[in-house]
């Protein structure tokens, strides 16, 4: 196996100047540094690694801590932040928090103490104990798809710079959560629907917060009261949106459309609706946040809200290696845009629509059916 003694021979260099072409240590006249990468290349030298990091104080390497690695949603996001990683010559060093806040600080821990260079978390729904972890060790740190109370938050497809004389603070990377939770609702209530359900997450987590929120502006939006009785959580989960969605079967009135808020919760809704020998969208419209493979599969085929899952892996990437170049920039926020995807679950006839994305001034105004629809209908305004 060559070494760097040999790729320096036959540059006809020194050693130490091979050591600062490869670890960027120290500028190096252009054409000295292409003899060095010429030579690296024609004898096949492969870098040590752990030399590397002892010169440069850096590992090269990024630990990803997200719960639920077996969900598509975050399955993309790991091939993001992968793509990501590699792209820019970063291994990556994954662990599963579970979502449990002890757990959670234990495999951060045990990620910094691999010497990563910085980590990508999903934070759980109690994160106070991480947030400490990191902010006493400094760990340069972007949070994925969930935000922290306390950071900064962003705008609908663009960044918030946090005051840089403010309190630590740490990079956050996710989707809009609140429009595009109201366009499902509005676009619901667009078909005559007076009782929307809605299938709520893990009680904590920002994304659960959110789109409540978003549910509440959406019903605001088409003229409809709140009522408590019809939102219901399923803590983020099939078995727990199971039960949840069959809380609201059991009601004296229960809904005539749903909105579940993530994929996996969308299954258990499907599986308590088929319990009960009731199908979709003849007994209950159903449009659901988070589009996943084998949506367009289902009969009907579900509307949902797609986020750009492998996009938000690959942002918290250059996120954190922004933060890795400038330790002492202001802490931003950055929120992509999710896209409405128009299928059959929600009762509309099959119209071809595909993948507009969820905006504002698309989600103004409820989409009006095509033709009657079978639900009671009346003046929601």
């Amino acid at each position: 196996m060559p070494t760097m003694a040999d790729v320096a021979r036959s540059a006809g260099v020194s050693v130490a100047t091979v050591s600062h072409v490869l670890n960027g240590t120290r500028p190096v006249l252009p054409h000295t540094r292409q003899a060095v990468l010429d030579a690296v290349d024609e004898l096949g030298y492969t870098p040590n690694t752990l030399a590397r990091s002892l010169v440069t104080s850096r590992t090269r390497s990024i630990g990803l801590a997200v719960s639920a690695i077996s969900n598509p949603y975050f399955t993309e996001i790991l091939q993001g932040v992968e793509a990501g990683a590699l792209e820019h010559g970063y291994s990556l060093l994954i662990a599963d928090p579970h979502d449990d806040p002890d757990h959670e600080c234990k495999v951060v821990q045990l990620l910094h103490e691999r010497r990563v260079d910085g980590m990508i978390v999903a934070p759980s729904a109690d994160p106070r104990e991480l947030v400490s972890y990191l902010g006493r060790h400094r760990v340069p740190t972007v949070f994925l798809d969930r935000v922290i109370d306390g950071v900064i938050e962003g705008v609908v497809g663009g960044v918030v710079e946090a005051p840089a004389d403010g309190p630590q603070r740490f990079d956050q990377v996710c989707a809009e959560n609140t429009e595009p939770t109201a366009r499902l609702v509005t676009h619901l209530a667009g078909l005559g629907h007076r009782r929307i359900g809605l299938v709520a997450g893990l009680p904590g987590l920002s994304t659960t917060a959110e789109r409540i929120t978003g549910y509440r502006q959406g019903l605001t939006t088409a003229g409809l009261p709140y009522d408590d009785d019809l939102v219901v959580h399923g803590d983020s989960e099939s078995a727990g949106a199971e039960r949840a969605t069959a809380a609201l079967l059991s009601l004296a009135t229960p809904p005539t459309a749903l909105v579940t808020a993530n994929n996996a919760m969308t299954i258990g809704t499907l599986r308590a609706l088929r319990d009960r020998g009731l199908s979709v969208p003849d007994d209950l419209a159903l449009c659901c946040f988070d589009d996943f493979a084998w949506a367009d599969l289902f009969s009907p085929r579900l509307t949902a809200i797609a986020q750009p899952s492998r996009e938000i892996g690959a942002q918290a990437v250059r996120v954190l290696l922004e933060r890795l170049a400038a330790p002492d920039r202001p802490a931003r926020t950055v929120r992509l845009d999710c896209t409405f995807v128009h299928r059959t679950s929600c009762g509309c006839p099959d119209s071809g629509e595909r993948g507009r994305p969820s905006q504002s001034s698309q989600s103004s105004q409820p989409s009006q059916p095509s033709q009657p629809s079978q639900f009671e209908k009346g003046n929601v305004s």
